[in-house]
């Protein structure tokens, strides 16, 4: 009788553990992932702009699609696919809209990277301009109609 019990204690004891021991707790990246997602991005946002490299010409972009410098595009780490953003260049008050299709480093400092059509229309002659950004939204702008 004891030795049943023993048994069934042991049983039980070992169902409880493998039953816990199998849940996981909430780990922190999972956690950092909720506040990413809860993140509000700001509408306007100021910094620094570069352009892409000739040698990024042909590749694939994080997006998926063929990454050209002839198009209106950029690199931006906190907004999403296909938004579209207008870049206004700080210092003569030029802008361009381009739609975003990739994403920068990580580590990277810059809040946009254009394609050289873009840096083209921006007068952009240098490595590195100041600019202001605008988050327009997924639908593409409608052109300003010349009255």
């Amino acid at each position: 009788m004891k030795r049943t019990i023993c048994l069934l204690l042991i049983g039980l004891s070992m169902v409880t553990f493998t039953a816990t021991s199998q849940v996981k707790p909430r780990s922190a990246k999972a956690a950092r992932n909720k506040i990413a997602r809860n993140k509000k991005i700001a509408k306007i946002q100021y910094g620094t702009a570069s352009f892409y490299h000739n040698k990024f010409n042909g590749r694939r972009t994080a997006s998926g699609s063929i990454f050209s410098q002839k198009k209106l595009t950029a690199a931006h780490n906190s907004v999403a696919f296909g938004t579209w953003l207008r870049v206004t260049n700080l210092r003569n008050k030029k802008s361009v809209i381009v739609q975003v299709n990739d994403r920068l480093h990580y580590r990277n400092k810059r809040i946009v990277d254009l394609s050289k059509a873009a840096a083209n229309k921006l007068f952009f002659r240098s490595g590195l301009l100041p600019v202001k950004v605008e988050i327009l939204g997924k639908l593409k702008p409608v052109a300003k109609a010349a009255w």
